[in-house]
């Protein structure tokens, strides 16, 4: 356990942060299903507003140091593909 003041606050901020970052990534998680389910299903219009709004949560996270902005790209890049094979 710590000692210091400053070192017992420090745990109690990356506390708080774990937990919005967890949220976030908890809300990723939710908006990648909805968008999964509706490429599954082939409904293109859905799955057009499911991937972006997924892009946002996905820049926004990146923005906020959340997830590395290569794992990012990585994923809307994967995406797209699928999008574009609906065509």
């Amino acid at each position: 356990m710590a000692h210091r003041r400053s070192s017992i606050k420090k745990i109690r901020i990356d506390r708080r942060r774990r937990e919005h970052n967890l949220q976030t990534i908890s809300e990723l998680k939710t908006v990648a299903r909805k968008m999964n389910a509706s490429l599954v299903e082939k409904k293109k219009d859905e799955a057009v507003k499911a991937a972006r709004a997924y892009f946002s949560k996905l820049d926004k996270a990146v923005k906020r140091g959340i997830i590395h902005k290569n794992r990012a790209s990585r994923r809307k890049s994967r995406i797209q593909v699928k999008l574009n094979s609906l065509k």
